[in-house]
């Protein structure tokens, strides 16, 4: 593997940063830029390549920060593997978006056939949302489930079903830390 990152990489690193300059994070306040910076690490430590990096950072913007319009500007700026990558890791591009729960059952349903690249950033990304949510419990105790629209159970059942099919369809050592990551956020709330 190249260990190198282009001016690429660096673009897209802007372009997160400016997509998600008004967002924070839930439960911290951090700026949420904070959160696709850490998944684009853990997709480096875990092998993956440049568009795949690229791909992290930029893996909540049509979601969050801009839908169709920002899907465009990616796939001009990062070519279609991106773009394609993103779309995979995105539940949704629509403004208000859909309700909660079919959102994330109809996002289940695509995750088995995702590809590999699309996989190791959602595996990556729900790992940093798992250590946040531990992290916030810690802080905050059963109070923090008031920031997440599918509250405890909810958050819970979602996470299981993503690690569950990850589990069966692209087994890896981050898949299994996700997994050992969610049992020790399981067991601090039940």
């Amino acid at each position: 593997m190249n260990s190198r990152l282009s001016d690429r990489f660096y673009d897209a690193l802007a372009l997160a940063c400016r997509c998600h300059a008004a967002g924070v994070r839930k439960i911290s306040g951090a700026p949420y830029v904070a959160h696709p910076l850490r998944v684009a690490g853990i997709v480096l430590e875990a092998g993956g390549n440049e568009d795949e990096a690229i791909a992290a950072l930029l893996h909540d913007v049509v979601e969050d920060a801009g839908g169709s319009r920002a899907r465009e500007e990616i796939g001009r700026r990062f070519g279609p593997a991106v773009v394609r990558i993103v779309d995979e890791c995105s539940d949704t591009d629509q403004t208000p978006k859909p309700p909660w729960r079919p959102r994330k059952e109809a996002f289940l349903a695509r995750l088995s056939a995702a590809s590999p690249s699309a996989r190791l950033i959602i595996a990556a990304d729900k790992l940093d949302n798992l250590l946040s949510l531990i992290d916030g419990y810690h802080q905050h105790g059963e109070a923090l489930w008031q920031w997440f629209r599918g509250g405890r159970d909810g958050t819970l059942w979602y996470h299981r079903a993503v690690v569950d099919i990850l589990q069966s369809t692209a087994p890896s050592s981050l898949v299994d830390r996700l997994r050992r990551t969610l049992a020790e956020l399981e067991s601090l709330v039940t």
